[in-house]
């Protein structure tokens, strides 16, 4: 393991749910499904079922905190759980569903406390938070077949996080509702026509289709980083082209079938904004994708006003 790397264990209720927000961002090294925080050395996924284990199931994460936060992994972490239900998570009831944070270290306690505290504060909940916040205890990798479980088996995956109610918890509950009246007023038409009515922009007749300073762009109504200059190219189409998103969690895909065309649409998983479609005629070597944006959905943070911006954390794009 790198120097830089550290470790972050987190019990989200089935563990095959909290595999997929945490895997292919950036700084992060790997997700592990495993049990911990119970008495039996080396337990089966039978054994934990019981309820007599002591364990819950968690995920352990390999992450890189000059890329990636822990204070980024915690609020990823809330934003998959209902972190008031005590007996488990949605369908799945019992000890080992319960959720929990296993701090490392002092600094990730005092992290996770006062991220625990500013959700109790925020008022989103009625109830208290029943997230336990506790010492780290030896984590017990899972069978194989548990592994990467959204990617093994994504088709009965995604009944399952259907079924069980938390995808829609999920939506219902970390989506914040956007008012589209003040929206109006902090918009400019056109960056509203295409965030809020799924709009398109001219072609070569927008702000950012032959940007070439380096930069990030950001989400127009929330802020949240989308696109780094580092994966742009000209790809002909006059609108700005990328080959991937900085972070994967941060862009949503999305079928659409307006126009008589069968597309994929873009949008941003934090404000819910349409961005754009992703087309699979993008640069080969680079994957293959080319991620075709409107600029009146994004604000471009030139490289050298990062920091004062906010976004320093983001400066390790152009090193």
């Amino acid at each position: 393991m790198s120097h830089n790397m550290e470790t972050a264990t987190f019990a989200g209720g089935c563990f095959w749910c909290m595999v997929e927000p945490f895997d292919q961002r950036p700084g992060i090294e790997s997700v592990i499904s495993g049990y911990t925080g119970g008495h039996v050395e080396n337990p089966t996924y039978e054994e934990v079922c019981t309820n007599t284990t002591g364990h819950v199931e968690a995920v352990q994460i390999t992450f890189d905190p000059n890329k990636m936060s822990y204070e980024q992994l915690l609020n990823t972490f809330w934003q998959q759980i209902d972190p008031t239900d005590s007996g488990g998570q949605f369908n799945d009831r019992g000890e080992s569903y319960q959720t929990a944070i296993f701090y490392h270290n002092e600094q990730q306690q005092q992290v996770a406390e006062k991220s625990k505290q500013d959700l109790e504060a925020s008022g989103k909940f009625s109830k208290p938070i029943a997230t336990k916040i506790i010492p780290a205890k030896p984590f017990y990798t899972a069978e194989e077949n548990h592994q990467d479980y959204y990617k093994k088996q994504s088709f009965h995956y995604r009944l399952y996080k259907k079924g069980s109610g938390r995808e829609d918890f999920i939506k219902n509950t970390w989506n914040d509702k956007v008012d589209k009246s003040e929206l109006k007023k902090k918009l400019t038409p056109i960056q509203f026509h295409v965030t809020q009515e799924n709009g398109t922009e001219r072609p070569f007749q927008n702000e950012y289709w032959n940007n070439e300073k380096e930069g990030v762009y950001v989400d127009i109504v929330s802020g949240e980083v989308l696109f780094s200059s580092k994966d742009q190219f000209d790809a002909g189409c006059g609108w700005p082209s990328f080959t991937k998103p900085i972070d994967p969690y941060q862009v949503e895909d999305k079928t659409d079938t307006t126009h008589g065309m069968v597309r994929t649409e873009v949008r941003s998983n934090s404000s819910d904004s349409h961005l754009g479609h992703v087309f699979e005629d993008g640069p080969v070597e680079a994957g293959g994708l080319r991620y075709c944006m409107n600029s009146a959905a994004m604000r471009f943070i030139p490289k050298e006003e990062m920091e004062e911006k906010g976004y320093e954390n983001y400066l390790y794009l152009f090193n």
